[in-house]
């Protein structure tokens, strides 16, 4: 992470920024993470096309990728807003949604979103992982 990347010891980027993009992957702001949009992509950060299950379970592991980097995992997760292409997908989303985020207790929200582009899903998330002491 660059200087330019840190507000504070508390307040700072997570992951690699897209230079097309006018936002992070992640900020860091305390004890909490949030998460921006992400969308089905492997480890090489390629997109994933698939079934709503496939796509469900790959943007689930993008995020557990991001915050990975702060030592946190989905069982972290607090709250997660999925935008849908298409909501007639809500089922089989939800049943891989359930799969993907096991035991984890948290909020979500669901909503059908025309901005969800070349994908079927789009997520984005707040994690409640506390600073290692001596981290601040």
């Amino acid at each position: 992470m660059s200087d330019s990347t840190r507000k504070s010891a508390t307040h700072y980027a997570i992951g690699k920024k897209n230079p097309n993009l006018p936002f992070h992957p992640a900020v860091r702001a305390g004890d909490y993470i949030f998460v921006s949009g992400q969308v089905p992509k492997d480890e090489n950060n390629n997109m994933i096309s698939g079934t709503i299950e496939e796509e469900t379970l790959a943007t689930l592991k993008t995020i557990e990728r991001v915050i990975a980097h702060e030592g946190a995992t989905l069982s972290d997760v607090v709250r997660i807003t999925t935008y849908l292409e298409d909501t007639r997908d809500f089922g089989r989303y939800n049943r891989a949604f359930l799969e993907g985020i096991g035991d984890a207790v948290l909020a979500r929200t669901t909503v059908e979103a025309r901005a969800v582009i070349n994908t079927k899903i789009e997520m984005d998330a707040i994690v409640y992982k506390p600073l290692a002491a001596g981290k601040a």
